[in-house]
């Protein structure tokens, strides 16, 4: 629906060996946790491995097996969300080709059979990357 505006512009940070990135929310209405199907995170071409990457919301950190039962945060279309993984990028005035791929589930939406609907979007920005800063 929105994707052209999924990646936050400017937001890529790295630690050297983990990358991350500010996300919107493609939908016009807030959406609890287990609504967030999956995600993938690619930056010049190298994707994240799966099993690394990490979804952050209102101050909580999930994998995305914890948020397929996670009815009590939500995301709103007014707040980014961070999604990171392990990826390797310099943080030298290079830009960096980022690319996002998000599913979700729209609970409402009923499209047969007892199925929800679900979206697809994808969002690929340039930008340089930050030096993430230590918490």
């Amino acid at each position: 629906m929105i994707a052209d505006r999924i990646i936050e512009q400017g937001t890529l940070t790295t630690d050297g060996a983990r990358a991350s990135v500010e996300v919107r929310i493609p939908w016009y209405r807030a959406l609890p946790g287990s609504c967030i199907g999956g995600a993938a995170l690619t930056v010049d071409g190298v994707q994240a491995p799966a099993d690394s990457l990490r979804w952050s919301m209102n101050g909580r950190e999930f994998t995305f097996a914890d948020l397929v039962d996670e009815t009590g945060e939500w995301w709103f279309p007014t707040d980014s969300a961070v999604l990171s993984g392990e990826i390797a990028v310099a943080t030298d005035a290079a830009e960096h080709e980022v690319r996002v791929d998000l599913t979700l589930y729209i609970p409402y939406i009923i499209i047969g059979d007892g199925e929800t609907l679900h979206i697809e979007e994808h969002d690929t920005k340039t930008m340089p990357a930050r030096k993430a800063v230590a918490a």
